[in-house]
């Protein structure tokens, strides 16, 4: 059997990378790109050195740790000790994290008992030993991109929803300053692109929207009228969102795609990846207390611009 030096660096590299890019979500930490793939190529070089004639060193676990360290340093930067140790415990433990899920899922499909005068007998079937390539190559992918949605789940629950924080929403020319509640029973999602949806009480600035647009919003019957010619400025934003009420049938709200929304959570400047605003004509708060509801997954996929 051949083994291809050049596919088993290049496999290292790759799982690597990931692994290094789950550590970064998990920490909530910016990803640089250019960094995460320097480490990864870093760490892939532990490959080479195995099979060259300082394999001895190489495989010591003492040489592991000094590449681990190099590795999460140079891929998220030492700002101070905790910052580091923190990267560097998290890195370990995604690492073993997707290990032992591969582990468990190989031997979950792969172990066989079986009972001969009394005795109990155990073996693996699975191609290769412990774990064939073929397996690595699938299951890690799988493995990872479960990992990170039950991380982002647990995240999601994890956020104090009944809180209110500053938004700032830029369309095109128009800045509005809000303060917006994050509530857990805002579930909305655009079912095309998946992002989440943010709701706005429009009452408060419709002078600010284009005219059309808001006669579209209060009657949604407008944007398939043929009859209807008038157009505004921000069409390519408008999308449609499907929202079911409490004893309604199936409705629809229109949304716009911003230039960019901004959460400020304390200290912390969170700027969302996607998201929509939905337009919506009922007073939200009657107090006055807050000008729209956020979708707490805005909170799970925003990237941290600043933190204390």
């Amino acid at each position: 059997m051949s083994i291809y030096l050049d596919v088993i660096w290049l496999l290292n590299f790759c799982f690597d990378a990931l692994l290094l890019l789950l550590t970064a979500m998990i920490l909530k930490r910016k990803i640089i790109k250019w960094r995460i793939l320097l480490g990864a190529f870093i760490g892939s070089l532990l490959v080479l050195l195995v099979v060259s004639p300082f394999s001895a060193i190489g495989s010591h676990p003492v040489t592991k740790l000094l590449f681990s360290i190099l590795i999460v340093g140079v891929a998220f930067g030492y700002n101070r000790f905790r910052y580091f140790i923190q990267g560097l415990l998290t890195f370990y433990f995604a690492t073993f994290m997707i290990g032992g899920g591969m582990i468990g899922v190989h031997y979950f499909l792969e172990f066989d008992v079986q009972v001969f005068d009394g005795t109990i007998f155990t073996q693996s079937n699975g191609y290769g030993n412990p774990i064939s390539w073929g397996f690595v190559l699938l299951g890690f992918p799988i493995l990872w991109y479960f990992s990170k949605n039950r991380i982002e789940e647990i995240e999601t629950k994890q956020v104090f929803y009944d809180q209110i924080v500053t938004v700032k929403l830029t369309i095109d020319d128009v800045t509005l300053h809000l303060k917006g509640l994050v509530d857990s029973g805002n579930q909305l999602f655009d079912p095309i692109t998946k992002s989440p949806v943010m709701i706005l009480d429009t009452n408060k600035y419709e002078d600010l929207f284009p005219k059309t647009l808001i006669d579209q919003s209060k009657n949604i019957e407008l944007l398939t009228n043929e009859t209807t010619t008038e157009t505004h400025k921000w069409e390519s934003r408008v999308r449609l969102i499907p929202y079911r009420g409490v004893g309604q049938e199936h409705q629809f709200l229109l949304a716009l795609k911003p230039d960019q929304i901004t959460i400020f959570q304390g200290n912390e400047e969170n700027i969302v990846k996607k998201g929509l605003v939905a337009l919506n004509h009922t007073t939200l708060s009657t107090d006055g207390e807050y000008d729209c509801i956020i979708h707490p997954k805005m909170l799970v996929s925003a990237s941290i611009q600043s933190a204390s």
